[in-house]
């Protein structure tokens, strides 16, 4: 391990009785099972129901706040790769997924009420862990933790963690997209179809013309978006990750930029007539039963009014029931490469752990994977054990180490599983970037497996 000492003294070993997880989200949630499931007591603290983030209004754990999508599936997706690793060691998250998904081709997405369902049963009826309903604001330094209080992390943490562990606070906001009443979707101009041509024909399609897009378009770059008066008092400046950027914000980067992101009309035709389009909006599945779908990339924080107006010019949301409309929220994550080890442990004392989109991970999975990290080798380090490194062939070790080498002081931004960040093979591969990726992906899951004696 670097910078810090990966090894207790046997006499101090007496004195660990358990670890506290607070947070119980995916990525405390997955900390806590894997460390419940190595032997070790866990006391894992949660603020809801007493108290919910502005996002939050779910009382079990493991809410899914943006998305019911986990993304790609295919392992030659580095998402889809680290599905497979999570699978592999037991993943607590990947089995809620695996067990309450719903079709979405080639991708992975699951039912959102009974995903957080499964998750809070296998944890509160797990033999090892002692589920606390308490906010915490402080931790005892000398007891093993994992902080994974996500991205909307209490007030009182935040100040804790800023003022008494020095850590540099940094924010963005994220968005979320809307959600429509499947009933009330026009099927006589929407039809359905695979989403780009991959897979099964699981995405509900609106497709637009040129005059109806440009009319959309104008429509939605002159929109009023909503104040953020409730979200980090530091600063208005809407600064947004990529990956989760609004659809408004998006659009006004240029006439076209949309379609080439969730617009994109390539690969989309109308399996009766065969037409293509000049733009497709794209819905997908939000619950087993298809009631709901949301408006895929459709990411907004225009106010409640402006988005019934806009979404109802496209063609088949005319009369759309909104279920719930696209709300935006502050997503804070610390300077990682300059306080955390690749162990998600603290440099300056390693029985303090992070977990979660905190650490600089961005997405669901990405969260659950430093949760599994986390949980282990704070688990590893309460009994007395060598720590893990799962290493830079493997895309749950990747994230681990660009989190601690990922960026420098003030320049860290937030990282999605991607194989830029994995260790390159050292070799060439026929066949061009699918093939290599393939390639990578192989060594990975054999690298995972070669661990499990390890963990």
């Amino acid at each position: 391990m670097k910078n810090v000492d990966t090894k207790q003294k046997k006499s101090d070993m007496s004195e660990i009785k358990h670890i506290n997880v607070i947070g119980a989200g995916l990525a405390g949630c997955e900390a806590a099972y894997q460390a419940a499931q190595r032997g070790v007591k866990v006391n894992l603290y949660e603020m809801k129901p007493t108290k919910f983030t502005p996002a939050h209004h779910n009382k079990n754990f493991a809410e899914l706040v943006c998305s019911n999508s986990l993304r790609s599936d295919e392992l030659s997706n580095a998402i889809g790769v680290l599905k497979a690793e999570l699978r592999e060691m037991d993943s607590l998250i990947m089995k809620a997924a695996d067990n309450n998904r719903v079709a979405a081709g080639s991708a992975l997405a699951v039912d959102r009420e009974l995903f957080s369902s499964y998750v809070t049963e296998k944890i509160k009826s797990h033999p090892n862990i002692t589920v606390i309903e308490k906010e915490i604001d402080e931790i005892n330094p000398n007891e093993i933790t994992v902080i994974a209080t996500g991205p909307l992390t209490s007030d009182k943490m935040a100040k804790y963690m800023r003022d008494e562990l020095n850590l540099t606070g940094l924010h963005f906001f994220d968005a979320a997209a809307p959600i429509v009443d499947f009933d009330s979707i026009d099927m006589s101009k929407a039809f359905f179809a695979s989403r780009y041509n991959k897979g099964d024909a699981d995405y509900i399609n609106c497709p637009m013309n040129e005059a109806e897009y440009r009319d959309f378009y104008d429509a939605l770059v002159s929109a009023k978006e909503a104040e953020l008066h409730d979200f980090d008092s530091e600063s208005q400046k809407l600064t947004v990750f990529e990956g989760c950027m609004p659809i408004e914000v998006m659009a006004r980067r240029g006439f076209e930029t949309l379609l080439f992101g969730p617009m994109k009309p390539v690969g989309i035709e109308n399996p009766v007539t065969k037409e293509t389009y000049f733009a497709v909006v794209q819905l997908r599945k939000e619950n087993e039963t298809g009631t709901m779908y949301n408006l895929v990339g459709f990411q907004t924080h225009l106010t409640f009014g402006e988005q019934k107006r806009v979404f109802s010019k496209i063609p088949g949301l005319e009369n759309a029931s909104f279920l719930r409309y696209g709300v935006m929220h502050r997503n804070t994550y610390i300077d990682s490469p300059k306080y955390l080890t690749n162990f998600y442990s603290l440099k300056s004392n390693p029985n303090i752990f992070f977990a979660g989109q905190m650490t600089g991970v961005e997405g669901y999975i990405e969260s659950a994977s430093s949760g599994f990290v986390a949980g282990i080798n704070a688990a590893k380090l309460a009994k007395g054990e060598e720590l893990i490194d799962f290493t830079s062939e493997t895309v749950i070790g990747a994230l681990s180490h660009f989190v601690e080498n990922g960026g420098y002081s003030g320049n860290f931004q937030p990282m999605n599983a991607n194989f830029g960040i994995v260790a390159p093979l050292g070799y060439k591969v026929k066949g061009g970037k699918k093939a290599r990726n393939e390639e990578i992906a192989k060594r990975a899951i054999l690298k995972i497996k070669s661990l499990k004696s390890e963990i």
